[in-house]
């Protein structure tokens, strides 16, 4: 039979010729996006496994910290008890692979988490208890409110010198544990209980970072300034443990925080949260404005007061369409180069002096970078091309509008499968992983 000796109506059914092959059509369009949302989940999914997979084989240490860098076997030079305490080769530990323990569990917990909520597999909630363990574990290796960057080979000895960027991620991460439901009613009370007191710390040296017995000075780095490196951190932690505690001081504090107004111009932080990321000078900084974007997304997650919650997700999309220019630096990325690329920091000692003030430290660190830029020419392209693009990515997802991200899906997943990890000695490729994760959910 002939398309033009269809009935024109199907026998038992008041649906004419054309509402059936209307229907028909509906139901191929729906199959094919179906299909293609399918097909879009498994390309996120392939995506993050690598990088779960290279993450996992080479740069979590011993102590379950995300180390910053390794040769392609995994091993990489530990600084000794010593020369943590005599700050070699800087009181700040930059330049080591142990310099950003915390910041960076912290932030891979937004990863680690959401792969346990697609895969519900017992080995990736067991993954992410131990990362939370260690970050508890690295606030326990000095004075109230300090939290370490990593360990010596003694397994307990710190750099002296923490800073804002170790601590708000300390927070998130721990806040994305319990925020999620993965901890355990005993787990959850160890936890807390150790939140409040770094945050009650925090609040009696009025949001100074404290570093450890012994450093070039008492603290580094604050939540207080009214900029975009401190509002969202501040008000984030004090939401964050309102929410957990119930304590009624918290919820005090937040609301006089966000409120409150500082800086030139006067500014209050709500308003700083709603413009989102900023960069200084002309170089992309992703990668630290990460930092806050997570406290922004995690006040997203836990506001309802709706002007608050209108200003979040105003940072957030701000956020987005800064972060958005960084995707496609992965272009320019060369993964058969095969540029030298330093691994024994202990030859940046040569520039090393006695440290006595945070100046001073910073000052040590900064000489060192410059001859580091030198020595190591592989260090650049990775800093400046896979880092800001996997951070940015990263950023993108964060953002809850999935409309707007919807559009530079295909950029991010592009720029995930261009690089080659096993040929990465950096760790920070680490969030494409969380952006992959986020892609799928």
């Amino acid at each position: 039979m002939m398309s033009s000796d269809l009935p024109q109506r199907v026998p038992g059914s008041r649906m004419t010729r054309r509402g059936v092959l209307k229907a028909g059509a509906v139901f191929a369009a729906s199959l094919s996006l179906g299909l293609r949302r399918v097909q879009a989940a498994n390309d996120a999914a392939d995506a993050a496994e690598k990088v779960h997979a290279e993450i996992w084989r080479r740069f979590i240490d011993e102590h379950d910290i995300l180390i910053d860098y390794t040769d392609f076997d995994g091993t990489f030079p530990r600084p000794t008890a010593e020369e943590c305490r005599l700050g070699k080769p800087n009181a700040l530990g930059w330049w080591t692979p142990t310099e950003n323990g915390a910041m960076f569990n912290g932030m891979y917990l937004d990863a680690a988490v959401h792969r346990w909520k697609i895969s519900r597999a017992v080995e990736d909630k067991e993954r992410a208890r131990r990362m939370a363990d260690a970050l508890l574990f690295l606030s326990s290796l000095g004075p109230p409110g300090f939290i370490g960057r990593g360990v010596a080979t003694d397994g307990r000895t710190p750099y002296p010198m923490g800073s804002n960027d170790q601590t708000s991620p300390w927070f998130y991460g721990l806040w994305k544990y319990l925020h999620e439901g993965m901890a355990t009613s005993e787990e959850r009370e160890r936890i807390v209980n150790r939140m409040v007191d770094v945050a009650d710390t925090l609040v009696l040296t009025r949001w100074l970072m404290p570093c450890n017995t012994g450093a070039p000075s008492p603290f580094r780095g604050s939540f207080q300034g009214f900029t975009w490196e401190s509002a969202p951190r501040l008000i984030f932690v004090l939401k964050a443990m309102h929410t957990l505690t119930h304590d009624p001081k918290w919820a005090k504090m937040y609301s006089a925080a966000v409120t409150e107004r500082g800086g030139n111009p006067a500014t209050t932080r709500l308003e700083i949260c709603a413009k989102g990321m900023q960069f200084h000078g002309t170089n992309r900084q992703s990668w630290t404005g990460a930092s806050s974007v997570i406290c922004l997304r995690g006040l997203w997650e836990m506001e309802t007061e709706p002007e608050y919650l209108r200003a979040y997700t105003e940072g957030l999309t701000a956020s987005l369409n800064l972060a958005v220019g960084g995707l496609p630096l992965a272009a320019k990325f060369d993964n058969e180069s095969t540029a030298p690329c330093l691994l024994n920091w202990r030859m940046l000692d040569l520039w090393w002096e006695p440290q006595h003030s945070e100046a001073e430290a910073v000052a040590v660190a900064e000489r060192q970078a410059k001859e580091l830029g030198r020595l190591s020419p592989r260090r650049v392209p990775e800093f400046n091309i896979v880092r800001e693009c996997l951070f940015s990515a990263w950023i993108v997802t964060l953002c809850p509008d999935r409309a707007l991200v919807q559009p530079h899906r295909a950029a991010i997943l592009e720029a995930i499968r261009h690089f080659d990890y096993k040929q990465l000695y950096y760790s920070q490729f680490f969030p494409a992983e969380a952006a992959a994760y986020r892609l799928q959910g």
